[in-house]
């Protein structure tokens, strides 16, 4: 996906975490508390003194766990997290794909320029279903707009 938007360096744990804060709560500013809320909403553990740490760059091994804490507090795969990931890529690409859809830039999903592979089923059902959702957003023709 070339868009003209350098991706950022995302080398180390604090620097995927402080892009994850800006691309997942754009223009609000998360506190640790309210980010480990989220993660035990969606069945982790993380808590408010080690989320700090992390920001902070004190934290640079963390566990497992704590990297699928990090996953489900953003919505993303937990070994993004991971050192020299494989999923950094993926994870950016659908984050850029979710502004554009935001914007108005994509309005729908095309295969086009894929590889023999094609489009990971997975990334293939989240985009289709970020435009039904989006589409339950909008009126339909002949609702009234309420």
């Amino acid at each position: 996906m070339d868009d003209g938007q350098q991706t950022p360096e995302l080398r180390t744990l604090r620097q995927k975490v402080e892009y994850m804060l800006d691309k997942t709560f754009p223009g609000e500013r998360i506190s640790g508390r309210a980010f480990s809320e989220i993660v035990r909403e969606r069945g982790g553990s993380l808590s408010h003194s080690y989320f700090s740490n992390i920001l902070a760059g004190k934290v640079t091994e963390p566990s497992e766990e704590i990297l699928k804490a990090l996953g489900l507090g953003f919505g993303v795969d937990w070994r993004f997290f991971k050192e020299e990931s494989e999923v950094v890529d993926d994870v950016v690409s659908g984050l850029q794909f979710l502004a554009k859809r935001r914007t108005g830039e994509i309005s729908g999903v095309a295969g086009r320029g894929l590889d023999e592979d094609g489009l990971p089923p997975e990334l293939l059902q989240f985009a289709l279903s970020l435009l039904e959702d989006r589409k339950g957003d909008e009126p339909g023709e002949g609702e009234a707009d309420t």
